[in-house]
């Protein structure tokens, strides 16, 4: 609110309220609240309101046994609470067995298996070779290639030589057989279109 001077002062923001800016009867006339249940604002809702309420008095008939039974607090709804406890008992017994001591073992061989080596061949005797009882390369029987029934390659069409019929042959008589003259003459409207015929 920094404006022109008026006179020898400077119009300033006031520091509190000032009763002459509000324009409604003032602070003396508060608005309602909106929480509780009385005297609330007219214009709000009010949200459901839930109340304490006392203790139910006890009824005339308990059926519990009442104070004088003692119950140890180690009794619990799901049984007795049991601390965990380790009993004392003796040492076990440990059973000596014989094993083998250090100097039972043998370092010098497992190098070979920890460094790369070269390949190391052993002397040794030659075997005995027996004599091995299998048949001579004359003892098989190949296989035929010729014909129909082969094993392992494919077979070509075979064909078979048979004798020559007698019919149509050389030693044939043509003189027996029929001529030209001997057939019947065929009409010629069985094979050409027919022609009109008129009856008297």
């Amino acid at each position: 609110m920094d404006g022109p001077w008026v006179g020898t002062w400077r119009p300033h923001r006031p520091l509190g309220p000032v009763v002459a800016q509000f324009t409604t009867p003032g602070p003396k006339y508060s608005i309602p609240g909106t929480t509780g249940y009385l005297c609330h604002n007219p214009c709000k809702t009010k949200a459901p309101a839930y109340t304490f309420q006392g203790a139910k008095h006890p009824n005339a008939e308990s059926c519990s046994p009442g104070p004088r039974y003692y119950i140890h607090p180690s009794i619990t709804r799901n049984g007795k609470y049991l601390a965990p406890a380790v009993p004392m008992a003796g040492a076990p017994k440990a059973k000596i067995e014989v094993t083998p001591g250090p100097s039972d073992y043998f370092t010098e061989r497992a190098n070979k298996l920890l460094y790369r080596r070269a390949p190391a061949q052993s002397m040794s005797f030659r075997h005995e070779v027996k004599p091995a009882l299998v048949p001579g390369p004359g003892a098989y029987t190949l296989p035929r290639v010729v014909g129909p029934n082969t094993v392992y390659t494919p077979a070509s069409p075979c064909y078979s030589m048979g004798g020559k019929s007698k019919h149509n042959s050389y030693a044939d008589d043509l003189a027996k057989t029929p001529g030209p003259a001997a057939y019947p003459k065929v009409e010629l409207d069985i094979y050409n279109r027919r022609a009109p015929t008129y009856t008297m």
